[in-house]
C-alpha cells in the first residue's frame, strides 16, 4: 500500500524532475514571450493572432518547425503538471503550519490546472481540433446554470485575487524563493530580479483585468461581457493612453518569459 506513495516521494526529490521542471519552466516562458510580441502588435495596431496562450501557440505552429515546437511546449506543460501535482500531495511537508501547509498545496494543484489547460491547448494547435467555443461560451454555459450568475461573479473574483498577488508577489520580491543564491547574486542576478518584478506586476495586472470582465459579466448578465486575455488586452487599448499602457504590459509579460528563463537556470524549489 505504502510502496506507491514511496516511489512517488522519491519522484518529488529526484535530480530527474528537477530536469523535467527546467525543461517546463523553458516551455512556459516561450509562451509568455509570445503572448507579449503579440500583445506589442495589438499595442501598435498590427495584430493578427489572438494575443493570448492560444494565440501564441497558433502563432507559433505558423513558424519553421512550428508543429514541433507546439508539441515540445505540450510536453514541457506535462512536466510542469507533474511537479506541481507531486508538490500537492507530498510537497511543504517541512511546513510546521497545517493551514499554510494545505494553502501551499491548494495552490500547487491551481497551477498544475493552469499549465493544463496551456498544455491541452498545446496538443489542440498541434493536432488541428482546436476552435470552437470561447470563453464566452463557458460563461455563457455557466450562467445558464442554478446560481450560475454567482458563480461567474466568484470566479471573477478569484481570478482577480489572483491577479492581485502576483502584484503583491512582484513587488515584494517573494519571487526571489524561486532563484538560487547564484541567480540572486552580481548583474545578472539584479536583471533577473528585474526582470521577475516587472513580469509578475503586469501578468498580475492583466490577469486582475481579465477576473474583472469576469464580475462585469455577471453584474450585467451578459456572457460576452466576460473574456480571456486577449479581450482585457483589448480593453486595456480602448482607455486613455491605451498603446502605451498596453506596451508597458506586454513589455512586462515578455519580461515575465525571460524570468521563466532565469528559474529554469537557477533553479530553487
Amino acid at each position: 500500500m505504502n510502496a506507491p506513495r514511496t516511489t512517488a516521494r522519491q519522484a518529488h526529490n529526484s535530480d530527474w524532475l528537477d530536469h523535467a521542471i527546467r525543461a517546463g519552466l523553458v516551455a512556459y516562458g516561450v509562451v509568455h514571450l509570445l503572448v507579449g510580441w503579440l500583445a506589442l502588435q495589438l499595442a501598435f495596431g498590427e495584430k493578427e493572432d489572438s494575443a493570448s496562450n492560444s494565440g501564441a501557440l497558433h502563432y507559433l505552429a505558423q513558424q519553421p518547425l512550428g508543429g514541433f515546437l507546439v508539441w515540445m511546449i505540450a510536453v514541457g506543460m506535462l512536466f510542469l503538471v507533474v511537479w506541481r501535482l507531486l508538490e500537492f500531495g507530498f510537497g511543504y511537508r517541512d511546513e510546521s503550519d497545517d493551514k499554510k501547509r494545505w494553502r501551499k498545496r491548494a495552490t500547487s494543484l491551481g497551477k498544475a490546472v493552469i499549465y493544463g489547460a496551456i498544455g491541452w491547448s498545446a496538443v489542440q494547435v498541434a493536432t488541428g481540433s482546436g476552435g470552437g467555443g470561447g470563453t464566452d461560451s463557458t460563461t455563457a454555459k455557466i450562467m445558464n446554470l442554478p446560481g450560475g450568475q454567482l458563480m461567474v461573479g466568484a470566479i471573477g473574483l478569484a481570478i482577480i485575487g489572483y491577479g492581485v498577488s502576483l502584484v503583491v508577489r512582484g513587488w515584494t520580491e517573494k519571487f526571489r524563493e524561486h532563484l538560487d543564491a547564484q541567480g540572486q547574486a552580481g548583474q545578472d542576478g539584479s536583471a533577473y530580479v528585474l526582470m521577475g518584478k516587472v513580469g509578475y506586476i503586469a501578468k498580475g495586472v492583466a490577469i486582475a483585468i481579465v477576473g474583472g470582465l469576469f464580475c462585469y459579466a455577471a453584474i450585467t448578465h451578459d456572457a460576452k461581457k466576460s473574456g480571456g486575455l486577449d479581450q482585457a488586452l483589448q480593453t486595456v487599448l480602448e482607455q486613455p493612453f491605451g498603446p502605451v499602457l498596453l506596451t508597458a504590459i506586454a513589455i512586462g509579460i515578455a519580461a515575465y518569459g525571460v524570468f521563466c528563463f532565469a528559474r529554469a537556470k537557477h533553479l530553487s524549489r
